[in-house]
C-alpha cells in the first residue's frame, strides 16, 4: 500500500467537508462490531468520516492509526475528534486521486 502524498491528503480533506460521520468510536474502543461497521462503510464510499465520542477509551491518534491498519486504509487526517480514513474500491475506484 503506497503513502499518499500531500496533494492526496489535500484533495481528500476538501471532499471529506461534505461528508458526515458514518461509523462512531465509543466506549468499547476498536472492538470486531467496529471493524465490521467500517468494512460495511467501505462498500458504500471509499472515503469515511468516523467520529470519537468522549467515551472513547483510546486517544485520538492512536486510534487512527490501529484503525488504518485494522482496516487497510490510509490514515488521511485526524482533527478534533474526526478521523479521516480512505481505501481504494479493488475493482471498481470511483474517486482518482491527483498525482
Amino acid at each position: 500500500m503506497d503513502e499518499l502524498t500531500g496533494k492526496q491528503r489535500r484533495y481528500l480533506r476538501g471532499l471529506a467537508n461534505q461528508l458526515k460521520a458514518t461509523v462512531y468510536l465509543g466506549k468499547e474502543g476498536i472492538s470486531p462490531a467496529v471493524k465490521g461497521a467500517v468494512e460495511e462503510a467501505y462498500t458504500n464510499s471509499e472515503l469515511l468520516k468516523i467520529r470519537l465520542e468522549k467515551s472513547c477509551p483510546i486517544e485520538r491518534r492512536e486510534a487512527g492509526q490501529l484503525l488504518a491498519e485494522a482496516t487497510g486504509s490510509h490514515l488521511v487526517q485526524v482533527l478534533g475528534h474526526t478521523l479521516l480514513l480512505y481505501r481504494q474500491h479493488p475493482e471498481e475506484p470511483k474517486l482518482q486521486l491527483p498525482a
